[in-house]
């Protein structure tokens, strides 16, 4: 195991399982400063560390001081086996922020981040992706120092059930049942896969690659309930997933909505809507009175407005930034891929 000198005090080596704990400690001190509450757990943090197409030797790295104390943290997912993007992830505790340390440990980052060059398919614009709180300065200014510009921003939505949700107008023909485990995921992946094929960000995978991802999840994630993943049915085919989870990353009390997809054939026909009704009257019924989940401002399906409709608002703002690493045709927009 190698480590690089950042300063004679500080230096920079490869994270191990042993560090899930301290890094916790970093990023959820991070969050508070960001977004005002922690939003990570030993739990989650070793479920994405397993993940089995993330290798945390190679992957990231933290920063420590001569005693071994974790001052900094950087991750680098560029897994994808259809590869033209890399994300990071960067945390320092606030007394680093504005650090020379945040740029060391961004340059690593960059660099480890083009190696997915060499993997990406020929012509293929290649990117780095990074993003912040909309309100937090230090990491809005660090991206754009870093000559990453603004892509687009993200929506951490929210509703207050104040009463119960009216009941789900289902579409004539449609039923709604569970997920059952070790039935349904293929049949479950497949509709996520066409729900969002035209969004902004998609990139197909290979399904055997995709499949072992949720396995994972649903194997190691300490929350994974299968009674919160709702299948919409016509006849014996799924056409439409709810794919909820108990309690939102920074807010036990808030139910999350982690994956809203209806099938092309069945858009603009209320289903959408139906299913998010349906995910808003079980987290009632089991005392959630706050219920979130993510979208893409710019969403060009008519998410945002679907949510907003149906009562729920912007509790924050995340905003993407982006550098090239290659130039090429974007595979961000689907329809440049043929």
């Amino acid at each position: 195991m190698t480590a690089a000198i950042i300063s004679e005090q500080i230096r920079l080596r490869p994270v191990t399982m042993d560090d899930v704990e301290e890094v916790v400690a970093l990023l959820n001190a991070y969050a508070m400063v960001e977004i005002g509450a922690p939003e990570h757990s030993v739990e989650d943090l070793r479920t994405t560390w397993q993940m089995p197409n993330f290798n945390l030797e190679t992957s990231a790295r933290v920063a420590v001081t001569p005693d071994d104390k974790i001052i900094g943290y950087v991750e680098v997912n560029d897994h994808a086996q259809v590869a033209v993007r890399a994300s990071i992830q960067m945390r320092v505790y606030p007394d680093y922020f504005g650090h020379p340390l945040e740029n060391q440990l961004m340059d690593w980052a960059e660099e480890r981040a083009r190696q997915i060059i060499d993997r990406a398919p020929d012509g293929a614009r290649v990117v780095v992706h990074s993003d912040s709180a909309n309100t937090f300065e230090p990491g809005l200014n660090l991206l754009k120092s870093r000559g990453m510009t603004y892509v687009r921003s993200f929506y951490q939505m929210k509703i207050d059930l104040e009463n119960e949700p009216p009941q789900p107008q289902w579409p004539d023909g449609i039923t709604i049942r569970q997920f059952q485990p070790g039935q349904d995921e293929l049949a479950m992946l497949q509709v996520r896969e066409d729900s969002f094929q035209d969004s902004w960000g998609f990139i197909k995978q290979p399904m055997e690659e995709t499949l072992k991802v949720w396995q994972h999840i649903m194997e190691t994630d300490p929350v994974f309930d299968p009674t919160l993943w709702f299948l919409a049915m016509d006849g014996d085919q799924v056409v439409g997933i709810a794919i909820c989870w108990p309690k939102s990353d920074d807010d036990p009390d808030m139910g999350w909505v982690g994956t809203l997809g209806v099938v092309r054939t069945w858009r603009r026909k209320g289903l959408a809507s139906a299913l998010l009704q349906h995910a808003f009257g079980e987290f009632w019924r089991r005392g959630n009175r706050k219920v979130g989940l993510g979208v893409d401002a710019s969403n060009l399906t008519g998410a945002l407005n679907l949510y907003i409709k149906a009562g729920m608002s912007p509790l924050r703002q995340f905003d993407l930034y982006e550098k090239e690493l290659r130039p090429g045709v974007d595979w961000l927009w689907p329809e440049n891929v043929k």
